[in-house]
């Protein structure tokens, strides 16, 4: 969840190709902010503690709309789509069909709560389902958590790939540099999920899969949390880089992020928020 937050913030300033498609960047400066991907990860996240571990589906799903519908109202100019700024707002949200890179942008979540492959994904279809419905966008969930979880359970990179071949079907045999020089802003998750799944699978480090997830330019912020989520699973990140994510958010989404930590069994050292 840090690791999708921090990747969008990073992220921000680099969206609709304002970047250099490069590595080298300062990661965070005074225009770096947290957008719509941020809001959505956080009200998933509560939506997955008031509905709690066990619960049916169809009561995760409703807990993500009221979830969703809440942080999407509060916070309504954070850069969200038409079509989902209507649902966010309306009395009776349905979904919509969208394939939009939404769905795997704010699954992050789902990554860390669950003990097993086949809930992870269940819930991740889950939070999908209620607004982005067509079978692309649920799959772009479904193959970013269940990246995450089998990169937080020690699955090795090579492992992980072959499963995302046989499972979802994403091809990501573009090396970066291929990814790079076909730049463009494209928000579904057929062209998302294989540009972070390549910035995951060349990364080095955490920082290193948001470097590269930034610099294919486009739709960065969104390639960066998805790309991000996936790298902290794997190599989780140093406290510093916590911390930024933690100093960059607002306080009612600092204290969600900190619940959540206590709901996944994290340890959160409290001395240091101050």
């Amino acid at each position: 969840m840090y690791g999708a937050i921090l990747g969008d913030i990073i992220g921000s300033r680099f969206e609709f190709d304002n970047g250099g498609w490069t590595k080298n960047f300062e990661l965070l400066t005074y225009e770096s902010k947290w957008t719509d991907d941020t809001v959505m990860t956080v009200a998933i996240a509560e939506a997955l503690m008031e509905a709690g571990k066990d619960a049916p589906i169809s009561e995760i799903e409703a807990a993500c709309i009221k979830s969703m519908q809440k942080w999407g109202q509060k916070y309504p100019y954070a850069g969200y789509g038409n079509r989902f700024i209507h649902w966010v707002s309306s009395k009776n949200p349905r979904p919509y069909g969208s394939y939009g890179n939404g769905s795997a942008m704010r699954v992050s979540p789902v990554g860390w709560a669950y003990d097993s492959l086949e809930r992870t994904r269940k819930v991740a279809r889950a939070t999908a389902n209620v607004s982005h419905n067509h079978p692309e966008g649920i799959k772009g969930a479904e193959c970013t958590a269940a990246v995450m979880f089998l990169a937080r359970t020690g699955i090795t990179k090579e492992e992980i790939a072959d499963y995302v071949v046989k499972e979802f079907g994403y091809d990501f045999s573009e090396s970066m540099e291929e990814m790079r020089a076909r730049h463009k802003h494209d928000e579904s998750c057929q062209d998302s999920l294989p540009k972070a799944l390549r910035s995951f699978f060349d990364g080095e480090s955490y920082e290193d899969v948001v470097r590269n997830a930034v610099s294919l330019g486009g739709d960065t912020d969104t390639i960066a949390a998805i790309a991000g989520a996936m790298g902290e699973a794997f190599f989780d990140m140093p406290f510093a880089l916590k911390g930024m994510c933690l100093q960059n958010v607002k306080p009612d989404m600092f204290e969600v992020i900190r619940k959540f930590d206590r709901f996944i069994g994290r340890a959160v050292d409290d001395s240091k928020e101050d």
